[in-house]
């Protein structure tokens, strides 16, 4: 569905004095997409086609351009690019303003210092040299999107492929991969960056009024409505920002936005959705109602909180008490066929997850879930069973599959049970077993920086498990101490710190802890807590400690 084109405007250090076009035969039915154009038909159709030289410019499709330089040996020719998404005029403005005076080594030290800058928004100490890497790696993996969309002069493309004036509330941002980065990425931002939440909420909400959809899209690509995945996470950000003070936009009209999201793509026709994927479709729909209950309780809405806190409860109407599961439905209420391997069969129901991994996704009522699901005891039991059976290695399988999301919550759940040294446990574990210093160092797609933003706040010791409350789960860190720097124009306090001490591999179970110099019992946080600046120190030891934070 992207629809965009790149302005450039460039400049040599020498004068293009050789230089010459094509413009390739490629039939208008072919295909244009990534692996067609490097196949052995595309290549060819390129390959036949003649070079043009004598003329200055060229117009047409597929077309291709080159230039050489006669060199002595040892010189550099230096190209300057400036581009735009808006114009050409654009392009060369934000090459003026952002390039022109500059040299190589010169940007190259900007990007150091500009890099540096930006990655002392968290500081560690302690752990080992590769965690370090793999820690500041994933921080810069975590920075890169969503970007900026707009030029130096603040325009931008809107949603209805209209140029706008830029103004200075916000600054027009794109790539919102929605389902993936609602769990870990924003969360983390909303400590590091609320500047950068505030901006993709004001670009998601001006996408939705300027292309007169009025909704929220979940997987915004280059201004477009991809459609891509499911659920509204959109919904998540939005209620999660606001009910932490991020709170830089129309909040009215995001509210509204939310509702329509939510009566366009949700369960309300049948209080479920149903095959294909049920299983992922309604829980995913029913937190993101639950995402605009608080909002509209924090906007003082008690009849539209209600209303929706009870369409969060459509989680319900999928579980299948006979099977004690989750299980796909039909939309004439049956249900589909239970294959003998239900829970751990790929896409029975669910989306690039089966229902042993998508099924616990209720966040927001894990209270009520583990209720259907037989009480406490046994819920410990099937958890203990999901993690007992994943490969050390922790790639593709069947039962905690950290390289895809629907997962990666669900270490938190132990906080919740009464037994929070198992959080510790396996959150520690992945930190060490799904990460590493080398080229391919996760397990899974960095899906726009979620899978590295997991890996920031649960090596922090801190990692929220549900999005739209204010509870911040606290593990067990891999660094002995990380400070994060707060935005003074968004939150009270200038840092807050986490101590782990006698922190090491063997040392990965909390014994107690002080918040403020004061002892704390709790194995979570409130995010306000974070907000006022502080230190929370966590004593580590060998054994679990079964009296803390129950």
């Amino acid at each position: 569905s992207a629809d965009y084109t790149v302005y450039y405007y460039a400049q040599f250090s020498k004068p293009l004095s050789n230089y010459g076009f094509w413009s390739a035969d490629i039939p208008d039915n072919w295909v244009r997409k990534r692996d067609e154009v490097v196949s052995i038909p595309y290549l060819t159709r390129v390959s036949q086609t003649p070079v043009i030289t004598g003329k200055k410019e060229l117009e047409g499709k597929h077309l291709g351009f080159f230039t050489e330089f006669p060199t002595t040996e040892g010189e550099e020719v230096e190209m300057k690019v400036g581009i735009s998404f808006v114009d050409m005029e654009g392009a060369a403005n934000n090459f003026k303003k952002e390039i022109a005076s500059k040299n190589f080594d010169q940007v190259r030290q900007e990007a150091n210092d500009l890099w540096n800058k930006e990655l002392s928004r968290v500081q560690i100490s302690g752990g080992t040299d590769e965690e370090k890497t793999v820690f500041y790696t994933a921080l810069y993996h975590t920075m890169i999107d969503p970007r900026i969309y707009s030029d130096v002069d603040g325009r931008y493309v809107g949603g209805d492929k209209e140029t706008h004036a830029g103004d200075s509330t916000f600054t027009k941002r794109t790539i919102f991969s929605g389902w993936d980065v609602f769990r870990s990425q924003f969360p983390l931002q909303t400590i590091i960056n609320p500047r950068l939440v505030s901006d993709e909420l004001n670009s998601l909400i001006t996408m939705a009024e300027q292309s007169g959809r009025e909704y929220y899209e979940r997987w915004e690509l280059l201004n477009s409505y991809s459609g891509c995945m499911l659920g509204n996470p959109a919904l998540s950000v939005l209620a999660d920002a606001y009910i932490k003070g991020i709170r830089t936009y129309d909040a009215e009209k995001a509210y509204q936005y939310a509702v329509n999201t939510s009566r366009k793509f949700g369960n309300d026709l049948l209080g479920y959705t149903p095959e294909p994927l049920s299983i992922s479709y309604t829980l995913e729909y029913a937190y993101a109602d639950w995402c605009v209950s608080q909002l509209a309780k924090a906007l003082g809405k008690e009849d539209e909180a209600r209303r929706f806190y009870e369409k969060g409860q459509a989680y319900r109407n999928i579980f299948d008490k006979e099977k004690g599961w989750f299980r796909p439905r039909n939309a004439d209420g049956s249900w589909e066929p239970w294959p003998e391997n239900a829970l751990t069969k790929e896409w029975y129901g669910c989306i690039e997850s089966n229902a042993y991994q998508q099924g616990w996704f209720v966040p927001h009522d894990v209270t009520g879930m583990v209720e259907l699901m037989g009480g406490k005891e046994k819920v410990i039991a099937d958890l203990t069973n999901l993690f007992d059976k994943t490969p050390s290695n922790l790639l593709w399988n069947e039962y905690y599959n950290h390289a895809n999301e629907p997962v990666h919550f669900v270490p938190f759940l132990f906080n919740q049970l009464g037994a929070p040294w198992d959080t510790q446990k396996w959150t520690r574990h992945i930190c060490e077993k799904a990460y590493a210093n080398k080229v391919e160092g996760i397990v899974g797609n960095e899906d726009v920086g979620q899978m590295s933003a997991w890996y920031i706040l649960a090596a922090s010791g801190i990692h929220p498990s549900c999005p739209g409350n204010t509870r911040m789960e606290i593990t067990s860190p891999v660094f002995d101490k990380v400070e994060f720097r707060l935005d003074p124009k968004y939150y009270s306090g200038e840092t807050f710190t986490v101590i782990a001490h006698d922190n090491n591999t063997n040392n990965l179970y909390i014994q107690k802890a002080l918040l403020n110099g004061k002892e704390y019992n709790k194995c979570y946080l409130d995010f306000a807590d974070i907000a006022a600046g502080g230190t929370l120190e966590l004593f580590m030891g060998d054994k679990p400690n079964t009296e803390w934070g129950i």
